[in-house]
């Protein structure tokens, strides 16, 4: 559903390395190594991360598409070396034919016809996540060029539910979540999901959670409500739903929503000294798939990790007998990483939907297309303010026999 982007992801979990490649990034962005590698740094953070996270250091290698610090227009390309290959490379891998529950190990093997249901592992993993955060990277840069941030926090983990105070602002929201492990706002709230994460651990079993991603000085205008696949909400949804383990999506505070009253959520307009506001946010930034200006705030599910230590039912598609599964190294807890991938995503369909509104190949010709998008200002709507008519060819009214 992207538009003037496109990227692909190859590689393996265990293999030699990840690449990526983004295609339809304009050029004269400034961007190098650095701007990247934050945010993979920040992927690898969480309590209650698997072992994985202790091997892999990623640094990312930029092989094509920017030159001298900055991009030339062509296609980006990306990599990233597994460490932990070197520990697979000369080694006979063992048969798995246990598919655990919850993971693409049954379903892949049913698509593709494995006989080995590592393939699908290896593919499956969440590890591909690493090339999508250093994707949403570069898509950070260049909304950074316009005054455009996006940041996360955890507000749940394994039951435990943070109370954020409504007036907190989003930036101190972002930072404060970068000030500990689990990636929570709330202090108090942090250390009960911390203390929640070792029990779980304890008990040789996972945690889910909900993140927030939200973007802030979004112009309005992105997006479109005419086709079904350009609308915003749409293009958001589905990039937050293709994030591994993530089970469900909402737009503010969508749910909450659907069980108030009309009255008591749509944010009612005004005007203020020749500009058109809203005193709430309960669309989330987005009206008839359209940005509104205010700040898109997006939640997402994770559900709990399928690997755990304890061993599920299964079937031995080798044999047909019952059995249990094997454990595969995994994180305990992976909601705060999640939520850095979800900030990839939301840049990079940002990024595509700006992209999309000004046109254009290089930085020079974007910013005075940018300065010129309309706003929410009273002067920027006019209105007609006059009778007129569809005025479409009469032949398409329904004539008396067909009403008859």
């Amino acid at each position: 559903m992207l538009t003037r982007l496109r990227f692909l992801t190859a590689g393996e979990s265990h293999g030699p390395a990840l690449i990526a490649i983004l295609e339809g990034m304009i050029a004269g962005l400034p961007l190098t190594a650095a701007d990247i590698n934050r945010d993979l740094a920040r992927r690898q953070k969480a309590y209650g991360a698997g072992g994985r996270m202790k091997i892999e250091k990623d640094r990312v290698r930029i092989l094509a598409g920017v030159m001298a610090g900055h991009t030339t227009g062509g296609p980006i390309a990306l990599m990233l070396t597994n460490r932990d290959y070197r520990h697979w490379r000369d080694r006979d891998i063992p048969p798995m034919t246990v598919p655990r529950p919850g993971h693409a190990d049954l379903t892949a093997a049913v698509k593709y016809g494995y006989r080995d249901l590592r393939l699908a592992l290896e593919r499956a993993s969440a590890r591909e996540t690493a090339m999508r955060v250093a994707i949403g990277a570069i898509c950070k840069r260049l909304l950074a060029e316009f005054g455009i941030t996006i940041g996360s926090y955890v507000v749940e983990t394994g039951g435990v539910v943070a109370t954020i105070p409504p007036d907190m602002p989003y930036e101190e929201r972002f930072a404060r979540a970068e000030e500990n492990d689990v990636r929570c706002p709330v202090p108090e709230a942090a250390e009960a999901m911390r203390r929640r994460v070792w029990e779980v651990m304890q008990a040789r079993d996972t945690v889910g959670g909900v993140f927030e991603v939200v973007a802030l000085n979004i112009p309005p205008g992105l997006g479109s409500h005419v086709h079904w696949d350009r609308r915003l909400t749409a293009r958001i949804a589905a990039a937050i739903m293709s994030i591994h383990a993530i089970k469900g999506v909402e737009i503010g505070p969508a749910f909450d929503n659907a069980r108030r009253t009309g009255t008591q959520v749509h944010d009612e307009i005004f005007l203020a000294e020749g500009r058109i506001v809203r005193e709430s946010n309960r669309a989330g930034g987005l009206e008839g798939g359209i940005t509104t200006g205010q700040p898109i705030v997006v939640r997402a599910a994770m559900k709990p990790i399928s690997t755990t230590l304890t061993p599920l039912r299964s079937v031995d598609l080798a044999t047909g007998e019952p059995t249990t599964t094997r454990y595969e190294r995994s994180d305990f807890n992976a909601v705060p990483r999640a939520a850095v991938v979800g900030e990839a995503m939301l840049a990079i369909v940002l990024a595509d939907a700006l992209l999309e509104k000004l046109g254009g190949d290089s930085l020079e010709e974007l910013r005075p297309r940018f300065a010129a998008l309309r706003q929410m200002r009273l002067t920027d709507l006019p209105m007609d303010n006059t009778p007129w008519r569809f005025g479409y060819d009469d032949d398409t009214t329904p004539s008396s026999e067909e009403h008859g």
